[in-house]
This record gives C-alpha cells, sequence and structure tokens, in this order.
C-alpha cells in the first residue's frame, strides 16, 4: 500500500476514529506485520497534540505457542505489572486504536478447551477495571491487510496480489475518498436518521424469517436506543467512531425474551478458528442448542463460557446492498462480515443503549434487562430475503427490512 494512502489512512482513524484530543495520550495495538501503518498512526498522533503515542506488538505465531506451552496455571494468572497497566488505563483514558490483521486460522490446532478455561479464570481479576472504563473511552477497531488474512479471502492469488487487492477492499469499505473525514461525517448523519425513525416507532419485538429456516422473535427494552455510526463517551462527551467500517444501526435487547432459530450466513472467526454453517435456537432468551457443519464444540464451548454467554447482547440492522456486501467478499473477518448484513451478538449487552444511562449504576442497568457476560460475539443472520417485522408498543406491526434491504 502506498505511503500516502496509509497516511490518509490514519489521519482518519486519528481524526474520526477515536477522534484525539490535545494533550491526550494514544495507544495502538497491532501486529508486527504492520509496521508501516502504525508508522502513520504515530506520526498522525503526534500532529494531532497527543502527549504520548504507544504501542502494543503482537504475533500470532508467537500468541499461538504461548498457548501450547504454558501451563493452564500459568495462563490463568494476572501477573502484578499488567495490573498497574489496567490501573493506569482507568486513570489515564487513552485513546484507543486496534487494528485488526489477523490470519483467520490462527489459533488452530491449539487446545482451544485451555484458552476458554484461562479466559474464565483471568475475567474476574479484569472485569473491575473494564466496568470502571466502560463507555469512558475513544476506541477505535479497524483492518489492515497481511499475507495470511489475504491468501484466506483470496486463496487463487499469489500472495502480493492478494494482499494489495484485500487493502483495496479496506480502503473501499472505509470510504477512503479524497475527503474520508468529511465522508464520514456525512455517513454518521445518514445512520443517526435511520436511528432516529427506528427509535420514533417505540418497538417492543423484532421478528425475523427467511427461506433459510431463520424464524425468530427477539424483545427489546422500552427505554432502549438504537444507535449507529458516532459514539460520545460519557463525562467528557468526546465524539467518536468506534468502527471502521460501520454500517449498522444496533440495540441491546432485552434479555430472556428471545425464541426460535436462526442460521448463520456468514462463517464466524471466533478465538482464531472458523465456525461454519451453523445455527443456534433459543427459548426463553438462551441458547439453548446449537448446530454447526464445522466448529460445533467450539461454538458449545463459547456458549458456555460464563452463565450469561448464551443470552443475547446485540441486534444489528444492515442492509444486504451494504457497501460491504456489494463487494461481493467474503472477508472471514467479524469487523467487516459483521458489517456486510444483519447480526446478532451473544453475550454482553450495551448499557449506553439505554437511554440517560449515565443516570444508573451498571448494576441498575444490568437489571433493566442489558445482559452482562465475559463474551460479545458477533454472527451474521442477513440474507437477500430476510424480512423484519417490527411490533410497537401499541401493537402496530411495520416492516422493518423486506427482502434483507431497509422497508423505508
Amino acid at each position: 500500500m502506498k505511503k500516502t494512502v496509509l497516511k490518509k489512512y490514519a489521519d482518519l482513524l486519528v481524526r474520526r476514529g477515536v477522534s484525539l484530543k490535545k494533550g491526550q495520550c494514544l495507544t495502538v495495538f497491532a501486529s508486527v506485520d504492520q509496521a508501516p501503518l502504525v508508522k502513520e498512526i504515530v506520526a498522525a498522533g503526534y500532529k494531532q497534540g497527543a502527549k504520548a503515542v504507544s504501542v502494543e506488538w503482537s504475533f500470532d505465531e508467537i500468541e499461538k505457542l504461548h498457548y501450547k506451552h504454558q501451563s493452564l496455571k500459568t495462563l490463568s494468572e494476572v501477573p502484578n505489572w499488567k495490573i498497574e497497566k489496567l490501573k493506569n488505563r482507568v486513570e489515564t483514558l487513552p485513546a484507543r486504536i486496534y487494528i485488526t490483521s489477523e490470519d483467520p486460522d490462527g489459533m488452530k490446532g491449539v487446545n482451544q478447551a485451555k484458552i476458554a478455561k484461562a479466559r474464565m479464570a483471568t475475567y474476574p481479576i479484569l472485569k473491575p477495571f473494564i466496568d470502571q472504563i466502560e463507555n469512558k473511552e475513544q476506541w477505535c477497531i479497524a483492518g489492515a491487510a497481511s499475507p495470511a488474512w489475504a491468501k484466506k479471502v483470496f486463496p487463487g492469488l499469489k500472495k502480493k496480489e492478494a494482499v494489495e487487492k484485500l487493502w483495496d477492499a479496506i480502503m473501499q469499505t472505509s470510504r477512503m475518498c479524497d475527503d474520508p473525514v468529511a465522508a464520514w461525517d456525512e455517513h454518521n448523519k445518514n445512520l443517526k436518521e435511520k436511528c432516529d425513525y427506528l427509535n420514533n416507532l417505540h418497538l417492543k419485538e423484532l421478528h425475523y424469517t427467511s427461506s433459510n429456516g431463520t424464524d425468530f422473535r427477539v424483545g427489546l427494552l422500552d427505554n432502549a436506543l438504537f444507535l449507529g455510526g458516532a459514539e460520545k463517551t460519557l463525562g467528557s462527551n468526546i465524539v467518536f467512531n468506534p468502527n471502521i467500517p460501520s454500517e449498522e444501526c444496533f440495540t441491546s435487547p432485552k434479555k430472556g425474551e428471545a425464541e426460535g432459530i436462526v442460521y448463520s450466513t456468514k462463517p464466524l472467526s471466533y478465538q482464531g478458528e472458523l465456525i461454519e454453517n451453523f445455527s443456534i435456537r433459543f427459548e426463553k432468551g438462551k441458547a439453548v442448542e446449537v448446530k454447526a457443519e464445522k466448529g460445533e464444540e467450539l461454538l458449545k464451548q463459547m456458549i458456555s463460557m460464563d452463565e450469561t454467554a448464551g443470552y443475547l447482547g446485540e441486534v444489528a440492522l444492515i442492509p444486504y446492498d451494504s457497501p460491504i456486501n456489494k463487494t461481493n467478499i467474503l472477508f472471514f473477518n467479524t469487523l467487516y462480515d459483521e458489517n456486510a448484513s444483519c447480526h446478532l451478538a451473544l453475550g454482553m449487552g450495551f448499557t449506553n443503549c439505554i437511554k440517560d444511562y449515565e443516570k444508573y449504576t451498571k448494576e441498575e442497568l444490568n437489571s433493566m434487562g442489558i445482559n452482562d457476560s465475559m463474551i460479545h460475539v458477533d454472527f451474521m443472520i442477513g440474507s437477500n430475503d430476510l424480512d423484519i417485522v417490527g411490533e410497537t408498543i401499541d401493537g402496530k406491526k411495520i416492516q422493518i427490512f423486506k427482502d434483507g434491504n431497509w422497508a423505508f
């Protein structure tokens, strides 16, 4: 990728992704193969007035070795230096940019049960810090092409050609035009208009149906809002874009109110392995049965990570003719595939979906019906014939989606 394009992309992530403020610290998380992009992000951060920019590097193959050779006891420990880093993060609230470029099959062959047990052991230690940070910091996840990811997406191309083609797709779906900042301002405005329309309907339920077998109802909270595009931090009121790209209008549903079955329409990359062609059946809000052609045990493990992992944390509406879906590319990456068409998410819900959420404690928000869990895993259910009918609090039926796209 040309340096001039990387520079413009980095500028977008700093100015509209995290909306970095003068004097604020910035942390960048990326794989070692993304050094050219990271360099431009660091430069853009300082240009924007960052107090300091730090980088935390990762490497899939080393991560795989850690999980293979460290004991479960060691993996389950949180050393003091990590605790101190979390304390500093709570105190300083640095902006955080996450660059996703990992191999979709990067953890294939690793003992997934071992990974799950280690996460279950460390989560109770990390959760108090996560709760203190929730909704208060700017963060953004964005993509970057890597050889392993590119070859997964374009297996018939040579490595260099595959990387170039994946970069082109990333730039296209991220609205990297002559003025990407202005393009995102307009996109955020359009998403807000759709969310405002949905919120004014006062929906209490959504009913999904599709010829693939999906027949599913999910309850919505009276005081929850659909959000999309830009979000605002609690306290400092800084507007930022947590996902680039993003095409969704989403909300957190009412815990305990989900009935029926949904069928996936795209593979799910979870913990470095793919789960493909799967279905999930819900009763009384909880996933009670899962089936998959590939990765079924991993899917069962996922919904058993804690007592609430099988409940829904998100419903997201994205038209089938979204810019990402129009690329006709299966990205094998949740950031992109979830924004190609409608999706649901198992696990943790979003407390900031509740109207005036800042007036309530986290415990109060969870008691209202926002699910709390150690996981938040999006899976795609959008199709070209997906219909969604909403029911309002006064009993009216309104077509929300028709043949996979907005019905309004």
